[in-house]
């Protein structure tokens, strides 16, 4: 029985810590991270769950460029520009976005 309790517990704390993870809408949302023009997310404002966002979807970003490049025989360089571009124009009104190097709202 109390294995089935601390069970319980265990499995209340992880679904708790999961509810305050950020989305990455939410920290765009809170002006927290934007799209930078290398063609991956940046940190507008220090904030660790944000980093935490950026880090793991940046991670995905890149290993999708890579793909995409050795599919259509382009550099990285060329992936990331041309995905920069695609998703800044992308980003909603009220998001921020790189811009000569200064985190502008779009």
């Amino acid at each position: 029985m109390n294995k089935l309790k601390l069970i319980t517990i265990v499995t209340a704390l992880c679904v708790s810590f999961s509810a305050w993870a950020l989305s990455l809408n939410e920290a765009k949302d809170q002006g927290l991270v934007g799209e930078n023009t290398s063609g991956y997310l940046g940190l507008v404002v220090q904030n660790n769950q944000a980093k935490a966002v950026i880090t793991a979807i940046n991670a995905k970003r890149k290993a999708t460029y890579i793909k995409l490049a050795k599919k259509n025989g382009l550099t990285l360089a060329q992936v990331e520009k041309l995905a920069a571009a695609k998703t800044i124009k992308k980003t909603q009104a009220g998001h921020y976005v790189e811009s000569n190097g200064q985190w502008i709202k779009k």
